[in-house]
């Protein structure tokens, strides 16, 4: 079902602020290299400087750190990339605490949101996009089922290197520590943004 990287597209889109090109930029960062995005609007550009704000902050912090150590070795360097996918799942689950706007509704206007801006999207995403809204990729993190997708996914587009299909073993073997560390982490990336996004 899962043919491409899903990662932690729900974090970034919930750390953006009420702003649609800020949101598109966090968005689609991944998919965009270097400082190659100049020609695109001015708060696009932030979006995506967000989003590398928001990268750097979670690969550094110490939480994010002990996770990753709570995963099996066998991951190697795709740790992060894992403990982005569950902590999503956590966002999602209790989603409600973070935000007034149900889930379902959310989803549904950020794939609406890209759809009516796929002319500014990179490649990459434009392709994605129509297997994100098929499947309901950002409300379907909530689920274990949805969680095991995803991690299947990314071990085929690993060509099953990264052994991420194993990683739901890890998930449910230490879901309240994750969890934890999750609730621990979000409080903190929040305050993060509100300091970093006057700075634009």
């Amino acid at each position: 079902m899962f043919t491409f990287i899903v990662m932690n597209f729900l974090a970034h889109l919930y750390l953006s602020p009420n702003n649609t090109e800020i949101m598109i930029g966090n968005f689609i960062a991944d998919h965009v290299r270097g400082n190659k995005f100049n020609h695109l609007p001015d708060n696009i550009q932030k979006g995506i400087q967000l989003h590398r704000k928001i990268d750097t902050f979670t690969d550094a912090h110490e939480t994010v750190r002990i996770s990753k150590r709570r995963l099996h070795e066998r991951y190697g360097h795709y740790d992060g990339v894992i403990i982005d996918i569950f902590y999503d799942h956590f966002l999602a689950k209790n989603w409600s605490n973070y935000s007034q706007i149900p889930l379902d509704i959310f989803s549904q206007s950020v794939y609406k949101m890209l759809h009516d801006n796929i002319a500014i999207l990179p490649e990459k995403t434009k392709e994605i996009l129509p297997y994100m809204k098929q499947y309901d990729w950002l409300y379907n993190y909530q689920f274990i089922n949805g969680m095991k997708d995803v991690l299947n996914g990314m071990n085929r587009r690993t060509k099953g290197k990264s052994q991420m299909n194993l990683a739901i073993e890890d998930l449910q073997l230490y879901y309240t520590d994750l969890e934890n560390d999750f609730n621990s982490f979000i409080i903190e990336i929040n305050n993060f943004i509100q300091l970093e996004i006057p700075k634009l």
